[in-house]
């Protein structure tokens, strides 16, 4: 009973792997450069719906910022 159990957790885990990938539309990551006067949360008003504060947080750990200003002139990724 264990054995058959078992067996069929891996199988499920196996398929889950297969199928559970990324979605096509979420699309490859943008750059950004900074201009001057940019500020995170201008590039995520800009660049995502809603509330900002979002954007602001998925940019700076995507990036590493968390804490340091940006330089114009710098590439960022936008995820």
């Amino acid at each position: 009973m264990f054995a058959r159990i078992l067996v069929l957790v891996l199988v499920g885990a196996v398929a889950w792997a297969v199928v559970a990938r990324a979605s096509p539309a979420a699309g490859p990551d943008r750059v950004h450069t900074v201009q001057p006067g940019d500020t995170l949360w201008s590039i995520a008003t800009s660049r995502y719906g809603g509330d900002p504060r979002g954007g602001v947080w998925k940019i700076e750990q995507r990036n590493g910022l968390a804490g340091q200003p940006l330089v114009a002139g710098a590439r960022i990724v936008l995820p």
